[in-house]
């Protein structure tokens, strides 16, 4: 049976909130501060964020678990990223948002790089002297960059999961970095999950795209109308980025225009190189002049933790944390820029992906693969014939295992090509369990 809607006094509608986390609980505050009624729906019974619900909104209805048919009688309903509706009147945060903002959008997706693309392009933007608020998928819901004064831009990282909800995105340069499978317990497929990243070219002023990415450049939701900026690791063509010799150093370039020294961009590996690239793409993209103390900006920029971050140094082992290689794409960039020979610390929930990609890389990079988690017998069988194996119950075990295999001149890798729900609250917790974990061990080896 479905519960009955309550309509407000003058027979409006109530907008339905599927979902009081983070995201949720940004659009609730959002609609109760525009005086429009609310009712709010989660398969939890104590979501993250009700009783703080409950003691600033008491107006606001909880109804535990409706069903996609209790959906049909609101008008509208503001669903979270990690809820998959059918409900044509479903829209989500980013939405809203859209429908509010009076500044100009730059709209950042892909499989891998997005946080790290999305901050250094408000890095090189602060640098030419425009205000800039970022958020998004990176952790400040959009909604909330609402009640700050309207920038010069907004700078949006959005997952496959907000743009599918998100109809009203016309950004003045947006891209699709690269794609990989991810979220394939979600999708159908590759081909359902990059439609889904591709709608962020809808209506674009500028489509900036990876040549070097097969999948993420073709695309036909890019208008004829729209300016076409592309990004590699090759030598460009006039009006696009890459890398070219000069005085045989390699250097980012802007067609024939040389922008600095590879040697001078502080982030290490190729994959940093292209989003340092497709950074400043997008903000030609908007049409902001390139200028000296933007580029600068964009090659000092030292990364986000556990994204290929180096925690120590010692006894010859390098030792990385990239717990933010929640995919395979991501595990597969992060081999390929690190400083070999490698010892893999990977594993944990695969949501569905296939690991054949890691298979030939870690045969000739891995002299070893420590594997963890839900997944690992599933990575095992991929690669049992290419590199020495081991099994270890945790994050710790496989800590020590690693530290028992490492060599002077080696690095120890943790890039675990899997989510981390199985060990984990999330990627963060795992990075900083790993950083910890790390540190003590080393620091009882040096004083030993």
């Amino acid at each position: 049976m479905m519960n009955a809607i309550k309509l407000t006094d003058n027979n409006q509608t109530p907008t339905l909130v599927v979902g009081l986390g983070k995201t949720g609980w940004s659009v609730v505050r959002y609609l109760c501060d525009k005086n429009l009624p609310v009712v709010v729906t989660d398969t939890r019974e104590i979501p993250p964020y009700l009783s703080e619900m409950r003691e600033k909104y008491p107006q606001v209805n909880f109804l535990r678990a409706l069903s996609e048919k209790d959906f049909e009688q609101y008008s509208e309903l503001v669903v979270s990223p990690g809820v998959a509706s059918t409900s044509t009147n479903a829209v989500g945060d980013v939405e809203l948002f859209l429908r509010d903002a009076q500044a100009p959008v730059i709209a950042i997706t892909g499989s891998n790089g997005k946080s790290t693309v999305t901050m250094l392009v408000t890095e090189i933007l602060r640098a030419g002297g425009y205000q800039v608020l970022a958020g998004g998928n990176i952790g400040t819901p959009a909604l909330d960059l609402l009640s700050q004064p309207s920038p010069d831009f907004y700078v949006l990282e959005l997952s496959s999961f907000q743009l599918e909800t998100t109809r009203s995105l016309q950004a003045v340069s947006s891209v699709v970095l690269n794609i990989s499978e991810d979220h394939m317990d979600r999708y159908s497929g590759i081909e359902e999950y990059s439609e889904a990243k591709k709608r962020i070219y809808s209506n674009t002023r500028s489509a900036i795209t990876n040549r070097q990415d097969a999948v993420a450049r073709d695309s036909h939701h890019v208008s004829e109308a729209a300016i076409r900026i592309s990004f590699g690791l090759d030598v460009p063509d006039d009006g696009q980025f890459g890398i070219a010799n000069a005085d045989g150093e390699r250097c980012l370039v802007y067609g024939k225009q040389l922008l600095a020294p590879v040697s001078e961009v502080a982030m290490g590996g190729e994959q940093n190189l292209q989003n340092v690239l497709a950074a400043l793409a997008l903000v030609a993209g908007a049409e902001v002049g390139i200028t000296k103390p933007m580029v600068r900006a964009a090659t000092q920029y030292a990364g986000l933790p556990h994204r290929c971050e180096v925690v120590s140094k010692s006894q010859g082992v390098s030792w990385i944390n990239d717990s933010k290689g929640t995919n395979v794409g991501a595990t597969v960039a992060a081999i390929s820029g690190a400083k070999k020979p490698l010892i893999l610390i990977a594993g944990g929930q695969g949501k569905g992906a296939d690991f054949k990609a890691l298979g030939s890389l870690i045969d000739t990079s891995c002299k070893a693969a420590v594997l963890i988690g839900e997944d690992a017998e599933k990575i095992a069988l991929t690669i049992e014939d290419k590199t020495l194996i081991h099994r270890a119950d945790g994050l710790e075990q496989s800590i020590v295992a690693a530290t028992e295999l490492a060599e002077e001149g080696d690095t120890v890798l943790f890039s675990p090509a899997c989510a981390s729900f199985d060990m984990f609250k999330s990627y963060e917790h795992r990075g900083d369990s790993f950083r910890e974990i790390v540190t003590k061990l080393v620091s009882e080896v040096e004083n030993a």
